[in-house]
């Protein structure tokens, strides 16, 4: 599976922007989905998840409420919708792939085999 990132730019704060997330391959939509983000000098920290099926999203504290995560499986695209943005969500945000249809633990790094290149979000004060 190859992921693609895109989306990314700069917006000022409470501005909106949607990344997507395009992966290649037949087994998508078995696979849960999840988004990460890494600031500089940071480390590379959990944003949101979403089931193979679309039907459980899971989001961190700090962006709940002001990020959707989404899925379209006939297209193979995984989106996130971050609205109210603030100068904290910038960062390099990174989707990932986790083929394991057994369980799901959405923040787990370790359970994401596959990562797309990332796309910079800049968000200006």
């Amino acid at each position: 599976v190859q992921l693609q990132a895109s989306g990314g730019g700069l917006v000022q704060a409470g501005g909106s922007l949607r990344l997507s997330c395009a992966a290649s391959g037949r087994t998508f939509s078995s696979y849960a989905m999840g988004w990460f983000r890494q600031a500089p000098g940071k480390e590379r920290e959990f944003v949101a998840a979403i089931s193979w099926s679309g039907g459980s999203t899971y989001y961190a504290d700090s962006v709940k409420g002001r990020f959707t995560i989404s899925r379209d499986n006939a297209k193979n695209t995984v989106y996130l919708q971050m609205n109210s943005l603030k100068p904290e969500d910038t960062a390099v945000y990174y989707c990932a792939a986790d083929p394991d249809g057994s369980s799901w633990s959405p923040t787990l790094e370790e359970k994401y085999d596959y990562w797309g290149q990332g796309t910079l979000v800049t968000v200006s004060s």
